[in-house]
């Protein structure tokens, strides 16, 4: 068997990475009916909105840290095995909360997943704290304030996900400052469900050294030089896009055309079993559909080493490995 080409992923929400098998066997302990979101032993949703509901209800199936490690050992001992060098995973200390153990055991618990995939496969991890845009302004400072207090080592940046079209950017400078004041590295969902503005208006007013997603900004060329004139990384993730409708089919994802223009771009999978996909399947779309050669796909491994957000001797030791 040929060794699989070595991967690193910037952008998986850590919840939406629950296998279905995982799910049900988390759903049959506590006893919970999944008829509603999962079916045939698949996630079933039908809009953002219904897909937002299904990932709530699958967050909710974990409820102790060893059932977060559980899962965080489960996907990434699984992308380990495909190839995966590096994964940053999303994390939201406000689950912690919903689920009632608190922010620090959720941490604490997927990092003791992390640490034992780690010694199973090598593979390297770090978590970003997110804030939930339509839990408003106030909830992101307090995830902010919490990622700034850098509760756990393996946390090393700060996003801002959920419903992009509330809110404005600007309502969440705060946080982002933050976060930025605490050393933390910058990313933010924009251009994925919002137009090329909102790409505009988180580099304006948030200053990320990378965009999750950002795809939409191909609606506006200026923009895409800008992209590749300031370097900022896309976390772009094929799958999740056209399983959400944001572009018809993978012919006619722009990731060819933003790499062309020479905007940093990387692959990733966001939440891969709901938009039935994997990393693996990400990079095997990007060769075979789009036609990127090995040397590409790789060159993309190195860009998200090269923007991951960790410390330089751990990149150093990443980047070793391409």
């Amino acid at each position: 068997m040929t060794k699989p080409m070595p991967k690193a992923e910037l952008h998986c929400h850590i919840e939406g990475a629950t296998p279905p098998a995982l799910a049900l066997s988390q759903a049959k302990r506590y006893g919970i009916d999944t008829s509603a979101f999962i079916r045939d032993g698949a996630y079933a949703w039908q809009d953002f909105t219904s897909f937002v509901a299904s990932y709530d209800a699958t967050a909710n199936l974990f409820r102790t840290e060893e059932d977060y490690a559980l899962l965080a050992e489960t996907y990434l001992t699984g992308i380990a095995e495909a190839g995966a060098v590096y994964s940053e995973l999303i994390v939201s200390p406000d689950q912690g909360d919903a689920v009632g153990i608190g922010a620090d055991a959720y941490i604490s618990g997927l990092a003791e997943g992390a640490g034992r995939a780690r010694a199973r496969t090598g593979i390297e991890t770090r978590f970003l704290i997110v804030g939930i845009r339509h839990f408003g302004p106030e909830r992101v400072v307090k995830a902010a304030e919490y990622a700034a207090r850098r509760p756990h080592p393996l946390i090393s940046g700060f996003n801002l996900a959920g419903e992009e079209r509330m809110h404005r950017v600007a309502d969440f400078t705060r946080a982002f400052d933050i976060a930025r004041d605490a050393g933390l590295g910058i990313t933010i969902h924009a251009g994925e469900l919002s137009g090329a503005f909102s790409v505009r208006d988180a580099l304006d007013h948030v200053r990320p050294s990378r965009i999750s997603h950002g795809v939409r900004a191909i609606e506006d060329g200026d923009l895409v030089k800008r992209l590749a004139d300031e370097g900022v990384v896309l976390e772009v993730c094929p799958g999740s896009n056209i399983a959400l409708k944001v572009f018809p089919d993978f012919e006619h994802h722009p990731l060819r055309a933003l790499h062309e223009a020479g905007v940093r771009v990387t692959l990733n999978s966001d939440d891969p079993p709901f938009f039935h996909t994997s990393l693996a399947r990400e990079y095997e779309i990007a060769s075979s559909v789009m036609g990127f050669s090995d040397a590409a796909l790789l060159g993309m491994t190195r860009t998200a080493i090269e923007a991951a957000f960790v410390d330089e001797p751990t990149r150093q030791g990443l980047l070793s490995r391409l």
